[in-house]
């Protein structure tokens, strides 16, 4: 070995980050050392404190991947992956809302691939196509996270069902996320339109519109403002409703009783990436059982079979309470959807 490469070696063995990260020295690449062999870009949807953990997990598991992470709401990360569909800018799409996913499946955007022990997924978790092109990591529920404090002052009843959210008692009281930006908006409409039928899911938000004070780009952000008193009503999913409930929040979660809208957050490889072998690990790590540990912590629901929810706040019966979704379906009518619906309640 040349005094030059020695030299470097050093410098490398010297120059490990805390996280485990070992980057190169500038000056020290050489032909047998790529510097860009594992860096990906990730476009994701999780949502940013969720995605720590992810990150921090990840990094565990495989120190040698470094990834530049794109974060945004579904809506923005599925316009921008769209937009760039003839020069893919993205390796991998994590965590991404499932019928977003089937869309560029339609274009076919997504590079088919087989994770390793992909058969430990409950089979609606990943792509049934002979090579998937999909793989789910979580699902998520409706919700509406109500501030019993605010709602006491006004000496209102908490809602129990969908339909009461439609009550004039409720005028300017809620937060929605818009469906157009939001993966947990949109599957509030699908499930509103297959427990309603369509024709009287359009009429009943023709109803609830007129209760909404704001409507937002962010399937949290209800329950979060609920939680602080900016609003006394959010439309959200369970998981942050309980946390911030944990942390002395005035929230009461409720799971309507018609039924709950519920999506899926899932993963793939962009068609086109010159990273395939470092995507396909990155894959591979998103459906192991850590990483579906990992995802316990604030799901209810997970895609591998033999990992279950950590989180005692759910209710065992939740699955019983989802609607029958057809993902599908929501995909194929998405755009046609979220025309109508902007039309009508943008504002």
């Amino acid at each position: 070995m040349s005094q030059y490469l020695k030299q470097c070696k050093k410098k490398i063995s010297l120059y490990v980050l805390s996280l485990g990260t070992a980057y190169l020295m500038a000056g020290c690449t050489t032909s047998s050392v790529s510097q860009d062999a594992e860096q990906i870009t990730v476009y994701t949807a999780v949502e940013a404190d969720q995605l720590k953990r992810y990150q921090w997990e990840l990094r565990k598991a495989h120190p040698e991947l470094k990834v530049k992470w794109v974060h945004d709401s579904t809506g923005v990360i599925t316009a921008k992956l769209l937009a760039e569909q003839k020069n893919p800018q993205a390796d991998v799409v994590m965590g991404l809302a499932l019928t977003s996913l089937l869309v560029m499946e339609k274009k076919q955007m997504l590079q088919p691939y087989s994770p390793k022990n992909v058969e430990q997924l409950k089979t609606e978790f990943y792509s049934q196509k002979d090579i998937p092109t999909w793989t789910g990591m979580t699902a998520w529920e409706s919700a509406v996270c109500v501030n019993t404090v605010e709602l006491k002052k006004k000496n209102l009843p908490i809602p129990q069902t969908w339909q009461d959210l439609s009550k004039p008692i409720y005028k300017n009281m809620i937060v929605m996320p818009n469906p157009a930006s939001s993966g947990t908006g949109y599957l509030d409409v699908t499930a509103w339109m297959q427990i309603f039928g369509e024709k009287q899911a359009w009429s009943y938000m023709q109803a609830l519109d007129k209760n909404i004070s704001q409507y937002v780009h962010s399937g949290s952000k209800p329950c979060k403002m609920a939680a602080q008193g900016e609003a006394v009503i959010g439309i959200s999913f369970g998981y942050p409703g309980f946390k911030l409930k944990s942390r002395g929040a005035p929230l009461e979660i409720i799971y309507p009783k018609e039924g709950l809208g519920w999506e899926m957050e899932a993963s793939a490889i962009v068609k086109g990436t010159r990273k395939l072998s470092s995507a396909q690990k990155f894959i591979d790590w998103t459906v192991s059982q850590a990483a579906n540990q990992a995802y316990a912590q604030n799901f209810s629901m997970v895609a591998h079979q033999h990992v279950q929810s950590s989180n005692t706040d759910f209710p065992k019966n939740l699955h019983e309470k989802l609607v029958k979704n057809d993902f599908y379906w929501a995909a194929e009518q998405r755009d046609t959807i979220l025309k109508k619906w902007s039309e009508q309640f943008e504002k």
